[in-house]
């Protein structure tokens, strides 16, 4: 099939532009379109790929302020033409659904969630440092977004979410049923270690929404340590509120995030994810999960076998959770069994299942 490739933007590297680095390796001579791309920003396998940005690569320091520039990504990706393509596999939070696609060519997307700040603009803004001035203005302009946004989601013939949580917004805001296919994870990076530590870990960015303090006032009082990795806008309060054996080491290597999931007591996710990988990847490597009972860890963890889900979201009931706790009673292969269904092959098998599907499905092209 002749198959194009549409992302939102390429200006930063994390699990959705790793999406797009699969999609690439599935189909190799797919361009990709996007609104603006930044080299520098991405690792080196991207210079490889034919990308293939829009008008807005040519505003004054768009890759920077991107937020700035927000009126003219609709007009971006409505204007990249298409014509000639069996199949346009679109990936998206925000902007890349709403290309437009003649009636000869199948449009797969694939949503990590629909456009967040337009429908939980007040969830957004709790997750970002923005000033008055954009939050403001983005609050007098998302009547036209939505608008924009739900009329173009129309405008796609299949609809992939990346967990059951993400298709029932999906349905929810569009109006439109989804196939889910997980994210994946790579699980061939990790392993099992034979030595375990006495330290739980907590790997996330470092923002209020985070509940990385809800962990904090836990471990205060239990006074075991803990580990935290990775950095944010809200690590100077989280070091001020940690006491006793609470370490926080910033961003870490690959190789050192590795070992630290495969020897870790347990990694700790005490905020409502949307989907989140670090579950998976401390999985992958045999360790157990203690999260809180909503949002993605519901689809990832499988409470008393391969972790546990703690409820209601308070300090008491997480140390409860890490009180009553005995790592000793799951078994890391069960644990890394369990991962595996969520692994890279398995995610391209799923995907490229589909879109066979999706053309059968059409009729002849």
């Amino acid at each position: 099939m002749n198959l194009a490739i549409v992302h939102d933007y390429l200006n930063q590297y994390g699990g959705a532009e790793r999406i797009i680095e699969i999609f690439h390796e599935m189909y190799p001579d797919a361009p990709i379109y996007t609104s603006v791309y930044d080299p520098d920003r991405l690792p080196p396998v991207f210079r490889r790929m034919d990308i293939r940005p829009s008008f807005m690569q040519r505003l004054p320091v768009v890759t920077r302020w991107l937020q700035y520039y927000l009126p003219f990504f609709p007009t971006a990706f409505e204007q990249f033409d298409l014509r000639g393509y069996d199949v346009v596999l679109s990936s998206t939070t925000s902007w890349a659904k709403g290309v437009i696609t003649g009636p000869e060519c199948v449009h797969v997307c694939y949503c990590n969630t629909p456009m967040r700040f337009a429908w939980r603009y007040h969830d957004y803004m709790r997750e970002r440092d923005v000033g008055p001035l954009i939050r403001r203005a983005l609050g007098l302009t998302l009547h036209p977004i939505r608008l924009w946004d739900a009329v173009n989601a129309s405008g796609v013939d299949y609809f992939i979410a990346n967990s059951y949580n993400i298709a029932s917004r999906i349905t929810k805001f569009y109006r439109r049923e989804s196939t889910v296919i997980h994210c994946p994870v790579d699980c061939a990076q990790y392993a099992i270690s034979p030595e375990v530590g006495d330290s739980y870990l907590i790997v996330s960015r470092l923002r209020e929404y985070k509940r990385i303090d809800l962990a904090i006032q836990a471990f205060n009082r239990l006074g075991l340590p803990l580990t935290i990795i990775g950095e944010g806008t809200d690590r100077g309060r989280l070091e001020r509120l940690a006491t006793g054996r609470i370490e926080f080491l910033g961003r870490v290597s690959d190789e050192q995030l590795r070992q630290h999931y495969a020897r870790c007591r347990a990694l700790i996710v005490p905020g409502e994810e949307d989907f989140g990988l670090t579950p998976l990847e401390a999985q992958a490597s045999g360790r157990p999960v203690i999260a809180y009972a909503g949002g993605g860890a519901l689809e990832t963890i499988v409470d008393q076998a391969t972790g546990r889900l703690f409820f209601p979201h308070t300090p008491e009931a997480l140390a409860e959770a890490v009180r009553t706790f005995d790592a000793d009673a799951f078994d890391p292969q069960t644990i890394r069994a369990h991962a595996l269904q969520f692994d890279v092959t398995v995610f391209k098998r799923k995907i490229a299942e589909f879109l066979d599907h999706c053309v059968v499905q059409q009729g002849p092209l």
